[in-house]
């Protein structure tokens, strides 16, 4: 049941989704290391033998749960740039991730688990920047969103409670003008 996919449907309630959203709280409470599938099913409101029906393993739910995790980022930033073109559109992505990030209870894993969630940015940060950099043009457009990108982990790995300030450090790194 791995092949399929995560519904990020806002208020979906499936069996599956709910245990991929338990498995974010546990997460953030215990890290991957210590992450009891246990927890994960009595969080998700479901029975162990439920659990093993969709994830036959921990790892099998983490991988999982890895995609679902990527697919919730990437609804959201579908849906915080429809409709919309050039720098309206990079900047509602710049705000979404600003939002995301602030939101997002798994920041607190790299509290938890710092060698995990650095091994996990590695491989993600590539993917990242490859995304960012469809929204730009010029001649600069990969270096602007690597760079946008770094300020993001940074922010991510020592979180800042100034979203402005985080907002205007993206716009700075892709050359959106400040607004007044």
């Amino acid at each position: 049941m791995t092949a399929e996919r995560a519904n990020p449907e806002p208020g979906d309630t499936s069996t599956r989704h709910r245990i991929l959203a338990a498995t974010t709280e546990v997460l953030a409470r215990s890290g991957r290391t210590k992450l009891s599938l246990s927890e994960v099913a009595m969080q998700a409101g479901v029975s162990r033998p439920t659990l093993y029906r969709w994830f036959a393993s921990k790892g099998e739910l983490l991988e999982a749960f890895g995609r679902y995790e990527r697919e919730m980022f990437d609804y959201g930033i579908g849906n915080a740039t429809a409709g919309l073109r050039g720098t309206e559109k990079l900047d509602a992505a710049l705000r979404f991730i600003v939002a995301y990030q602030q939101s997002y209870s798994g920041v607190r894993l790299v509290d938890i688990e710092p060698e995990v969630v650095i091994a996990q940015l590695a491989g993600i940060v590539p993917q990242m920047r490859q995304r960012l950099e469809k929204l730009l043009s010029g001649p600069n457009a990969s270096v602007k969103a690597a760079t946008a990108i770094r300020v993001a982990v940074s922010h991510y790995v020592v979180r800042s409670d100034d979203g402005d300030q985080f907002l205007a450090q993206l716009r700075h790194a892709v050359g959106i003008k400040q607004p007044d």
